[in-house]
């Protein structure tokens, strides 16, 4: 069995595919649908006794459920029972369904992974499927790169990199990467190291990049050694690493190459102080293991996963599924339904808020949540390639077994899936199942969550290196390329900080290219912080990205008097050419560093324009996303492979959508004061006779459009010539609205 199979994930050298096609399905015959069952049951009727996974289609053709059996013939002619369609989901089902199809497998292992995997491939509505595609993080280190880098990732690919993790918890695989820039000088920038570039960026100088970027600051053969050093490291080879770095560290003393020493040095320190911490570590209780919990109301369902690691709880993990009607089933007094309710009381599972558990009615809803752990922990594992040896579920389920034993043979290692009853292992559940509850409350009953509970979410769903304290987002409005500005709105320590707010008119961008408007503003915006960065390392050595403040372009704006003649645009486009506006009546103090997210309204177009101009000034690990309009898919620049889509109830969605919605109404009205300045200016050119002089000549004098607009005659000639003065007077006063009725 190996991967490879151009249509499932995985190739299987014993199954062989039968197909039945329903005949002539888009007959619009009055008896369409008896013929479609008749179809589709002879079908079912005629299936193998084999092990194996089918394929509910519809109509159209869509795979609307999977799902596997030891004997297919027995398992999906259920379906057909009476007693299987009283529930909601099998009885919705089948009137949809009108085709199936089947893949025989040679065992109950291989269907229970080609399950998971056309279920994630396919993803069918009836099924119960991952809403939550948060995956941890791994370091990966690209060695199929002529120069490789250290990234942090939650997708695993066959690109030829090494990857290693996860980490528990998610911010530790991001500590591991900052510790190898300090020690290795390993970078995990986006530049383009297959060529040479004329100089090297911030990271470089501030001793946290080897400057493979530009040829000449490294050599081949040292970085070479610093990647096999950072692989030793990760691989958690210390002991070679620490006789590695000795070797090297004296031979560069002998010859009193004392630099080099002293940076060797330093990573012999650290790979100390790793050491000393492991043998803490492995002094402790060594026991890994995944605690499941959940809360079930109002056809809702929330639940909690706690990664236990060496004996501590280190992370813990939501899931919600909503509108679940089809797992609850009303069941009385029959040997069936005790059994379940028998199962669900023996196993802790917490009773609804909602009233609808009441043991004296005959007949009450009953939810089963084995169905659930069943498709969840399948999603969940048998692609992992760490799996805790031991996973503890509130509730049995029906292949909790064969799945454990097929993780077992995956992993190389036993698995046990079990469902604690009593003791530590009990409380632990117990734990996870309040948890749950608490969750449930705060997703579905809208409580607002802490702000550092947000900022958490967003640096965890952003792959952000620390938690965001502010946020800087740009959006371009124009119409038709006519008037093209742009806004940048700013968010921080948890609300918009509308003095940072700033304009932008577009001045190098002719026409419609939203792309080189964005290009243009973000590189006017981070000007300053590189230019001053750059004045700041010729005097001294500063932090990683700890500029101060940019100072303010030395040509200022012009003064109320030296804008004569109340020229709107002119004056506008003065102050423009000293930076960008500042909103009216508020402080126009720049940041002293960089944000820790920038964010782009738009798609990849305007993510990569915007990562070309931070490129272009040296700042090449910038966090950088974008938000797309209408699918609202978050690009995350570095990973645009992989767009992130969030939950509509989602707490980081709806804050993406605030900072992005108010740069968008910040852009838009900017766009409207410039259009109605230009209409203004333009209402005396349009008047016969009257040119750009003229005008001039008629705002200095009278001081505004509206006084020259109740100018008379008389006063008019004294500025320009009578007649032209009887023009401008008739164009305001003589012409007046069609359906005025006149007197």
């Amino acid at each position: 069995m190996r991967p490879g199979n151009s249509r499932y994930p995985i190739s299987w050298p014993a199954a062989r595919k039968l197909t039945c096609c329903a005949s002539d399905l888009h007959c619009r015959a009055p008896n369409l649908t008896q013929k479609r069952n008749m179809d589709l049951y002879e079908k079912i009727r005629a299936l193998p006794t084999q092990p194996g996974v089918y394929l509910y289609k519809n109509a159209e053709g869509e795979v609307i459920y999977v799902g596997k059996a030891n004997n297919l013939r027995a398992r999906v002619r259920s379906y057909l029972l009476d007693a299987s369609q009283a529930n909601a989901k099998t009885g919705s089902l089948m009137r949809e369904a009108v085709d199936i199809e089947y893949i025989l497998v040679a065992n109950e292992h291989e269907a229970l992974a080609l399950e998971n995997n056309l279920i994630k491939q396919r993803k069918p509505r009836f099924n119960i499927l991952l809403r939550d595609d948060k995956t941890y993080p791994y370091v990966k280190l690209t060695l199929a790169d002529r120069f490789p880098k250290v990234f942090v990732t939650r997708r695993l690919r066959k690109d030829g990199s090494a990857y290693y993790g996860p980490y528990f918890p998610g911010n530790l695989a991001y500590r591991v990467v900052e510790l190898i820039h300090r020690s290795f000088l390993l970078p995990s920038c986006k530049v383009d190291l297959s060529r040479y570039h004329p100089r090297a960026c911030l990271q470089y100088y501030i001793h946290r990049c080897l400057g493979p970027c530009v040829e000449g600051l490294t050599t081949p053969d040292a970085y070479k050694q610093a990647v096999r050093d950072a692989q030793l490291f990760l691989e958690g080879r210390h002991a070679e690493l620490e006789r590695t770095l000795t070797s090297r560290m004296m031979a560069a003393a002998e010859a009193e190459q004392f630099e080099a020493a002293a940076r060797l040095r330093d990573q012999l320190s650290t790979v100390h102080q790793l050491q000393e911490k492991q043998r803490i570590a492995t002094a402790e209780l060594n026991d890994d293991a995944d605690v499941f919990g959940y809360h079930f109301e109002d056809d809702s369902l929330a639940v909690n996963l706690f990664h236990v690691r060496n004996g501590k709880i280190v992370d813990r993990r939501e899931f919600f599924w909503e509108d679940l009607p089809s797992l609850t089933e009303a069941i009385g007094d029959s040997e069936q339904g005790s059994e379940i309710r028998a199962q669900q009381e023996k196993a802790g599972a917490p009773r609804p808020d909602s009233g609808t558990w009441d043991s004296t009615t005959s007949s009450q809803p009953v939810f089963h949540a084995g169905v659930v752990f069943s498709a969840l922990l399948k999603q969940l594992y048998i692609d992992q390639q760490y799996v805790p040896r031991s996973i503890l579920v509130p509730v049995d389920f029906d292949d909790r077994e064969t799945l454990a034993a097929l993780l077992t043979e995956r992993t190389g290692h036993k698995i046990e899936i079990a469902v604690p009853q009593r003791g530590d292992k009990k409380s632990l559940v117990d734990l996870a199942a309040q948890n749950a509850h608490q969750s449930y409350t705060q997703r579905f009953r809208v409580l607002e969550p802490s702000r550092k509970a947000i900022q958490e979410a967003l640096a965890d769903t952003l792959m952000l290196p620390e938690l965001p304290r502010r946020i800087e987002c740009f959006d371009i409005s124009h119409i038709q390329g006519a008037e093209t500005v742009a806004s940048l709105v700013v968010w921080e320590d948890g609300k918009m900080n509308k003095s940072a707010y700033r304009k932008f008119k577009v001045k190098t961008v002719a026409g419609v290219d939203d792309f080189a408007s964005m290009r243009e503003v973000v590189q006017r915006r981070y000007r300053r912080i590189r230019d001053l960065a750059g004045d700041l390392s010729n005097s001294q050595t500063p932090g990683p990205l700890q500029t101060p403040g940019p100072a303010r372009s030395i040509k200022t704006a012009p003064s109320r008097q030296e804008v004569s003649g109340h020229d709107f645009s002119r004056a506008i486009e003065a102050k423009e050419e000293a930076g960008a506006l500042a909103p009216e009546g508020r402080s126009s103090k720049e940041p002293t560093t960089m944000p820790s997210l920038i964010l782009v309204d738009g798609g990849l177009g305007q993510l990569h324009a915007a990562a070309d101009a931070l490129e272009s000034l040296g700042f090449t690990s910038q966090p950088l996303a974008s938000i797309a309009k209408r699918e609202e898919v978050i690009y995350l620049y570095g990973n645009e492979s992989e767009p992130i889509v969030l939950d509509r109830r989602s707490p980081v969605l709806h804050l993406v959508q605030l900072i992005r919605d108010e740069s968008h109404r910040f852009a838009i009205g900017y766009h409207r004061q410039r259009r109605a300045m230009r209409d203004r200016d333009s209402e005396l050119l349009n008047i016969p006779g009257v040119g750009v002089q003229t005008r001039q000549r008629l705002l200095t004098h009278f001081g505004s459009l509206r006084d020259v607009q109740q100018a008379t005659a008389e006063s008019l000639a004294a500025v320009v010539s009578r007649k032209t003065a009887e023009t401008i007077w008739q164009h305001f006063h003589m012409t007046q609205p069609a359906d005025q009725p006149s007197t």
